[in-house]
């Protein structure tokens, strides 16, 4: 299982809402006895979760491991799933759950080969930074996503958030889940989703510039 390469990844609306019903499906034959039924469910949303937790927890062994432990519980919890939802923000609940307490137990964020030093982005890379900093128009600092040349810049800018920022906007700007489904994810209120996200995105942005100096 490997790093999808885009930070950047969105899912057409109108698929994942018939992919929603077909999720639905799935979790209703694998109650039935049809195993098959789970191992389509696992293959259509393992790598999906494996980029959350990795770029949560920024280890790529615990990753794999944390992903795996994830579908298990899933797949323990199944009869709890009540369609309330849709079954992917359900299992991603459960993910990331799982990951915050995995982080919070080890206390230590793992940035090894995904961090840098501010000193060794090149003068271009800086150049292309300072420009899209000063761009008002804008919406927020994941927007510079986008720009492939700033892709990894904004990769580890967004490692050097505590964990509860950095997965707000993992889950709204790079898993592109609105406000209410991130509230469900994370059991927290839609104002917190608000307050949350705007203060990361905050300091994003300054840890963005902080990369000019």
């Amino acid at each position: 299982m490997t790093e999808a390469a885009n930070i950047n990844t969105r899912y057409d609306r109108t698929s994942d809402r018939n992919i929603g019903i077909e999720d639905t499906v799935l979790v209703d034959q694998y109650r039935q006895g049809d195993s098959g039924a789970m191992e389509k469910l696992i293959l259509r949303y393992q790598n999906r979760i494996y980029n959350v937790i990795l770029k949560i927890c920024a280890d790529p062994d615990d990753a794999a491991e944390l992903t795996q432990e994830a579908f298990v519980k899933i797949i323990e919890n199944i009869h709890k799933f009540e369609g309330r939802s849709r079954f992917y923000t359900w299992a991603f609940r459960v993910a990331v759950n799982l990951t915050l307490n995995y982080c919070q137990r080890n206390a230590k964020l793992k940035l090894s080969s995904l961090d840098i030093e501010t000193n060794q982005y090149s003068s271009q890379e800086k150049q292309v930074l300072k420009e899209f900093l000063s761009d008002e128009s804008s919406p927020d600092p994941a927007a510079v996503a986008q720009n492939e040349e700033l892709c990894a810049l904004a990769f580890k800018a967004l490692m050097k958030l505590d964990e509860a920022q950095r997965t707000v906007v993992i889950l709204r700007d790079i898993e592109g889940m609105n406000y209410a489904q991130i509230a469900d994810v994370l059991n927290i209120e839609l104002g917190t989703v608000r307050s949350r996200l705007s203060r990361a995105r905050g300091r994003l942005r300054k840890i963005l510039e902080a990369s000019l100096l």
